[in-house]
């Protein structure tokens, strides 16, 4: 070997290492950030997985600061294609990948003999409006349509930062008035008994696209017979409920990072964080408004047990109201809604985490519900945090708990 290859390989080596010690102490100084509560289960693991993908988030960050990809695309292409298996489909079960209205969906249908209609869900999945796929709730989709006996449509939106606000909820509600529309006749399913939901915000868009739908009625389509909300996101006027105080530093879902989504699925402007994390963001008139919605003292009072901090009154920032006014209306904030379209919303099932910083939101809306006579199924996960269902069946990956999170929405649909 010459000399100049020697140099070369050394170099190559000495920026290998250089590049791996600034992962390894990113991810350590996030790591030494975040807050693994004694409650949760399998705490190492939690340790474990969020060590994962922060190293990844990590590594994507610095490719894109070099030009190399957008962070978020190879974000998604590492959980693609190392993070998500894919097994054969089990006996018993058709799936098939087709297109409603040009809006990818696959479809789970259950091939045991019945004697009427079956009942249907469309399903929406998280990810932030960022992330998620069709792939990353596949496990999810089989296990609901198996176990229910119904007919499971999950619906691959457009994401953000490429496609933001309306176009994912624009998605969702195509694919879902097709489904409703061709029900009966192409899938053997009873339009009066579909239900929409999903996790994190997907369940967002499922209470948007429901109170969208109220909103729209014209007769010619059955509304959704139910809304299932898994931990959802439900608001972007107060990141300081005692949920984001308690859980500020949770994985997989820190407070900071439920802001960075809400900007990316309305703006892109993430400079904006800070602002949006303090309130500076919402009209000083409208705090009257949104604090009835909002206030802790509508939570049950086990929420506060773990410390709550009434926050100083933020100073109003116009310009940041500007740039994210959108996001305080109800198909970004459903739980901002008014009275009236909240009273029209469907049956709801609700299921919220502990350790989750969208806990309260959760149960604000199921108070909301109750109060304006909305029959509503509350399941609360007391050692669950956010995102368990990312990884149901996704071997080492799993978290026991998502398996009582799906076997409560399967109850669920079975009473519809």
């Amino acid at each position: 070997m010459d000399i100049g290859s020697a140099i070369l390989i050394i170099g190559f080596a000495a920026l290998l290492a250089a590049f791996l010690l600034l992962v390894i102490g990113l991810v350590h100084s996030e790591l030494m950030n975040s807050d693994v509560p004694r409650g949760v289960t399998n705490r190492g693991k939690l340790h474990w997985v969020h060590g994962l993908l922060v190293g990844v988030a990590v590594v994507g960050r610095i490719l894109h600061r070099l030009g190399v990809c957008h962070q978020i695309s190879f974000i998604r292409w590492f959980v693609a294609r190392h993070l998500l298996g894919s097994r054969p489909v089990p006996a018993g079960l058709r799936v098939k990948d087709l297109q409603f209205c040009e809006v990818p969906v696959r479809v789970y249908e259950p091939t045991s003999v019945r004697g009427g209609l079956r009942r249907g869900l469309v399903y929406f999945h998280g990810g932030g409006w960022v992330l998620g796929s069709i792939d990353s709730v596949d496990e999810v989709c089989r296990y609901l349509a198996q176990e229910s006996d119904s007919t499971v449509v999950s619906v691959g939106y457009r994401l953000a930062p490429e496609h933001r606000y309306p176009a994912p909820l624009d998605d969702c509600q195509a694919a879902t008035c097709h489904f409703l529309s061709a029900a009966e006749a192409e899938f053997g399913v009873d339009p009066r008994r579909v239900a929409v939901g999903g996790d994190g915000a997907g369940a967002n868009l499922a209470a948007a696209l429901c109170q969208r739908l109220a909103r729209a009625e014209d007769g010619h389509l059955p509304s959704p017979r139910a809304q299932i909300l898994l931990y959802p996101a439900l608001q972007m006027a107060d990141f300081n409920l005692p949920s984001y105080q308690q859980n500020h530093a949770v994985p997989i879902l820190f407070r900071g990072r439920m802001a960075f989504y809400f900007l990316q699925y309305l703006s892109g402007d993430v400079s904006l964080c800070q602002d949006v994390l303090e309130g500076n963001h919402v009209p000083t008139e409208l705090r009257p408004r949104y604090k009835q919605c909002l206030c802790p003292s509508n939570l049950p009072s086990e929420c506060l047990a773990r410390g709550f901090r009434e926050r100083p009154r933020p100073e109003f920032d116009g310009e940041a109201y500007h740039a994210v006014r959108a996001g305080l209306e109800a198909e970004v904030s459903p739980l901002l809604a008014a009275d009236a379209a909240i009273q029209r919303s469907p049956p709801t099932f609700i299921l919220t985490c502990e350790y989750d910083v969208l806990r309260d939101e959760g149960l604000l809306y199921r108070k909301r519900l109750l109060d304006l006579n909305v029959d509503v199924t509350w399941q609360h996960v007391p050692d669950g945090v956010h995102g368990v269902l990312n990884f149901f069946r996704q071997r080492w990956l799993g978290f026991p708990c998502a398996q009582g999170v799906v076997d409560g929405v399967v109850s669920y649909l079975k009473s519809l």
